[in-house]
């Protein structure tokens, strides 16, 4: 049997084992039905027989038609379709556009041309040039899809080519390398600042009211989270260069090459500095817009309506950019179907049988199992706003009533903490990892292996914080 079936039947036989099993106890048959399902997908999108974006599509489609997040219709097809409302899924759409301007324009190439003139002697200084740059905006930036997918992604997309790294020809000569560096800082710089990741912001709100006094200030949240991350952060490029190794290793000719070819360009054209504007514009509204009212997103899409009507871009290149669709149907998907835990009831049944088993231990291994668990449920979340909402009221439920007073706030600094690195796990495991994985520059389950090596180095990295900080 052709290895391309049994990619199709390991799903189909997942589901089979769930689905009949006798149902636990605390869940009904409805709920256990759709876990059944859940898990299905996940292995489907692990093993990819079909497209991602049918796996998660050809899942939520089972489970509207089965019925089985509510008894009416109506509820059932609302549930499938809510995630397109996600506003970072659309914020991920208009990534894509932005990356086509700036290839469309040119001003991508100028860009990363200068990059490669300045750090292109080797694979290694580009990867610390992509990660600097995200280190720079995060502080200034709760956004990562915005800061990675939105601003890093189109220059960084740039730079492949130029060394005649595309997806389809040598990818791992430097494109597959510069991808995983993108999306592995961009989870480290995510911990390492209160501001970095909106969810963060949501975590200290949600720990201040299920403790009733442990209000976490910034100062506080670097103070732990930067000495634990900032080594992290200096590290990632390089370990990435010993683990997932770029075949290109030096380039001495590049910057003089990359100079040359800036001067074939000439001077920057109009479209460019119209792009670049645009760009600057929507940088400034994702870190101010909250100031004067205007969400991320709605900036994002304002930007690339903006950018069709101004010819930076045809309506006609909108329609066409499959990779853009595609991700968009994939992410909304999964969204769906993590938000089915939740209404299902299966989270909350989680969360009962895990209270019980944290009973009993000593402090120390208590705060380590809670962080542990806490981090690798995320790869039952395709997001991570909605991971934190569902799981952090519980957990400092837990803590509150299991750890001493003194030992909170820095407990609770190091459980928000994991929100920014446990993005690091899966294709969709928080806004940034779909446009990345979307590039096509690593195949899939080389994605989920290099997710669960650098995902087990960073919650090592943050449960060491427990000894020091706790």
């Amino acid at each position: 049997m052709s290895p391309k079936i049994w990619k199709m039947i390991a799903p189909v036989a997942v589901v089979a084992v769930f689905w009949f099993m006798p149902t636990p106890e605390g869940l009904t048959p409805e709920a256990w039905k759709f876990f059944a399902i859940f898990m299905g997908v996940v292995v489907g999108l692990v093993l990819e027989p079909i497209p991602a974006a049918l796996v998660g599509f050809t899942g939520i489609s089972l489970v509207a038609v089965l019925g089985l997040i509510d008894p009416k219709s109506s509820e059932n097809i609302k549930w499938a379709l809510s995630g397109f409302s996600n506003t970072v899924i659309w914020l991920i759409f208009a990534a894509f556009m932005f990356a086509l301007g700036y290839k469309k324009t040119g001003l991508g190439r100028r860009i990363s041309l200068v990059l490669v003139k300045y750090l292109g002697k080797s694979s290694l200084g580009l990867g610390y040039a992509v990660a600097f740059a995200d280190l720079i905006l995060a502080p200034f930036m709760p956004s990562n899809t915005a800061r990675s997918a939105g601003t890093i992604y189109p220059v960084a997309s740039n730079i492949p080519p130029i060394f005649n790294s595309t997806p389809d020809n040598e990818p791992r000569k430097l494109g597959a390398y510069l991808t995983w560096v993108a999306l592995a800082s961009t989870c480290v710089t995510s911990s390492m600042f209160l501001t970095a990741l909106a969810p963060n912001l949501l975590a200290v709100d949600l720990i201040a009211k299920g403790t009733g006094n442990a209000v976490i200030t910034w100062g506080q949240w670097a103070s732990i989270m930067i000495p634990l991350m900032l080594p992290l952060f200096l590290l990632v490029p390089l370990i990435t260069y010993v683990i997932y190794p770029p075949t290109q290793k030096t380039s001495p000719e590049a910057p003089a090459w990359a100079a040359a070819e800036l001067k074939t360009l000439g001077g920057i054209k109009g479209k460019e500095i119209l792009m670049g504007v645009l760009a600057v514009v929507a940088l400034v509204l994702w870190i101010f817009g909250k100031e004067v009212g205007i969400h991320g997103t709605t900036a994002a899409i304002a930007i690339v309506a903006v950018m069709v009507l101004t010819n930076v871009i045809t309506w006609d290149d909108v329609l066409s950019n499959k990779e853009a669709f595609n991700i968009l149907i994939w992410f909304a998907t999964l969204v769906a179907m993590a938000s089915g835990l939740s209404k299902t009831g299966v989270l909350k049944w989680m969360g009962t049988g895990l209270e019980g088993y944290l009973v009993g231990m000593t402090p120390t291994v208590l705060m380590l199992s809670m962080l542990l668990i806490f981090f690798v449920l995320h790869y039952f979340f395709a997001s991570v706003t909605a991971h934190t909402t569902a799981l952090l009221p519980l957990f400092m439920a837990i803590a509150v009533q299991m750890i001493a007073p003194e030992q909170l706030v820095p407990f609770s600094i190091l459980m928000a903490g994991t929100l920014g690195i446990m993005g690091i796990l899966t294709p969709y495991a928080t806004g940034p990892s779909p446009i990345w994985f979307g590039s096509r520059f690593i195949p899939t389950g080389t994605f989920w292996l290099l997710g669960g090596v650098f995902g087990a180095l960073y919650i090592a990295v943050l449960l060491v914080g427990v000894f020091i900080f706790v």
